[in-house]
Parts: structure tokens; C-alpha cells; sequence
């Protein structure tokens, strides 16, 4: 696995997207343990340890698997490309006049790496990076804890916010700062008023989440990836295709990214998958 030099976001979207879940995770996991919970359960019981755990594994596996996506690099420059000699499978190949070199099938260029990127997926500004051949593991799990993170903590807010503080909260006040998030602040700078930003930066990551999940994961389970005009020729089955993101030990990959999981192919000669594909049909 190769490390990316230069890991650090570049565009000012990129800057603004990673300081923003940088700062909100944080806050969101102490307000949950600090504020949320000993409402439910108490502080010396089983369950809030039991709870507070639980918490704790979904916050090292999201935000590991962030670092992961920032830090494995999949670009085309540091692998030896070897184009076939083949001139059937050769044609699969084209040449990118930015990096000047012949790039393999299903890579693309991203302007904002400066670099071709192997089974380019999509540039996620949330990581400063493009999610490709190596890190799309991690993308998928740091996603997944982020939905299952930030959907477990919104019925916990939900129930503290609308049942167990509704003589505070369930007024119409509370809903015009809904609609109006500035609005709160420009009238009164409180500590309800910032627990009530929280818990609305909670129920949209959630359902952000939701919808990245539902949207990417038809691609993954059809071996295709996003902005592919013809998937099917890479679709080698439900389980092959989730070991091409996830690796041989995909059954073992969501304990941790650190678990290693060797993808079962090199990113670059992708016409061999195709010949197959063609083959089964």
C-alpha cells in the first residue's frame, strides 16, 4: 500500500468540506456522552458504559477510515504501467495529455490532484481526495459509520429535544430557527440555541449519508463506479465485485481499517476483466 506525500486538501471546497467534519465530529460525539445520554441512562450504569463504547468504536472506525481515504494514494504515477500488447485490449487504453502517459481503463484525470487516478470513482471533498482502485474501501466504511453514527444519535436527540425538553423546544420559535439557522444566533447566542445547531448538523449528516449510501452502493454491487457508461462489462458477480472494493478478508474489514484486505486485482488491466465479462455473457 502507498502513501500519499502531499495528503492535506488543496481546493478551498475541499479546505471547507474536511474543517467542517473535522470540527463537527468532535462535538457532536462529547455533546452526545456530556449532554444527551445522562438523560437516558446513568452515568455509573452498564448501559450508558455499554453505550459510550459503542460510540467510541463507530468514532475511531469513521474517522480512521477518513485518514485512510486521505492517506492511501491510487494515482497512476506510482505504479509502473505496463499497456498490453495485445491490440484488441490495447484499445482500452487512452493517453492523457496532462500527465502525458498512457492511462489504463476506468482511470481519469482529476484537476483538482493533478494526477490520474486508477478506477476513478469520484473526488470526495469531505476527504480532499479522489476515491479510486485502493481507498474506496475506506470510503465505503467511513460512510457507513457515518450514517449508522449519525442516525443512532439523531433518535437519542430526537427523543431528548421533542419528549424529554419540550417545554423548551417545541414552540414555534424553535421552528423558525429551523428554517432560519442564522436567525438564532442573531437573537440570542445560548447554549440551547447551540445544542439545537447540533442536533440540525446531525439530521442532515444522516440523511447526506443515507442518500451517498443508497446512491453508490447499486455501482459497487454491479461492479460498475460512477459516471461508467457501461458497468455490465465489469459486473463479475455480486461477491467478486465486493471483493474488488473490499478485498479477500471483506468479511473482516469492518472491524477496522487497519485489518489488512488485499484487493484481488491491480487496478491497471482491467481489458482482462473485460474478456472474462464477455465470456460469461
Amino acid at each position: 500500500m502507498r502513501l500519499r506525500r502531499t495528503f492535506l486538501p488543496r481546493s478551498l471546497r475541499d479546505i471547507g468540506c474536511f474543517l467542517i467534519m473535522m470540527t463537527f465530529i468532535p462535538i457532536a460525539f462529547v455533546f452526545e456522552l456530556t449532554v444527551v445520554l445522562p438523560e437516558f441512562h446513568a452515568t455509573n450504569g452498564i448501559v450508558y458504559f455499554l453505550t459510550c463504547l459503542f460510540g467510541i468504536f463507530l468514532l475511531f472506525n469513521l474517522m480512521a477510515n477518513m485518514l485512510a481515504c486521505m492517506l492511501v494514494d491510487t494515482s497512476a504515477r506510482t505504479v509502473v504501467l505496463m499497456p498490453p500488447t495485445n491490440e484488441r485490449q490495447r484499445q482500452y487504453w487512452r493517453y492523457c495529455s496532462v500527465c502525458e502517459m498512457l492511462a489504463p481503463p476506468r482511470s481519469w484525470h482529476c484537476n483538482i490532484c493533478d494526477t490520474c487516478i486508477l478506477k476513478r470513482d469520484h473526488h470526495c471533498s469531505f476527504t480532499g481526495s479522489c476515491i479510486g482502485h485502493q481507498n474506496q474501501r475506506y470510503f465505503v466504511f467511513f460512510v457507513l459509520y457515518l450514517a449508522i453514527g449519525a442516525t443512532y444519535a439523531a433518535i437519542y436527540n430526537s427523543i431528548y429535544f421533542w419528549w424529554l425538553h419540550s417545554e423548551t423546544y417545541v414552540n414555534w420559535l424553535t421552528a423558525i430557527k429551523i428554517v432560519f439557522p442564522m436567525f438564532m444566533f442573531c437573537i440570542d447566542v445560548s447554549r440551547q440555541n447551540f445544542y439545537l445547531l447540533i442536533y440540525m448538523l446531525n439530521i442532515i449528516t444522516s440523511a447526506y449519508s443515507i442518500v451517498l449510501i443508497a446512491y453508490h452502493a447499486p455501482f459497487i454491487l454491479r461492479g460498475g463506479k460512477e459516471c461508467e457508461r457501461e458497468p455490465k462489462r465489469y459486473d463479475l458477480g455480486v461477491r467478486r465485485n465486493l471483493e474488488m472494493v473490499l478485498g479477500k478478508r471483506m468479511n473482516m474489514t469492518w472491524i477496522s481499517p487497519f485489518i489488512q484486505s488485499d484487493l484481488p486485482h491491480d487496478g491497471i488491466h482491467w481489458e482482462n476483466v473485460i474478456d472474462e465479462t464477455e465470456k460469461r455473457r
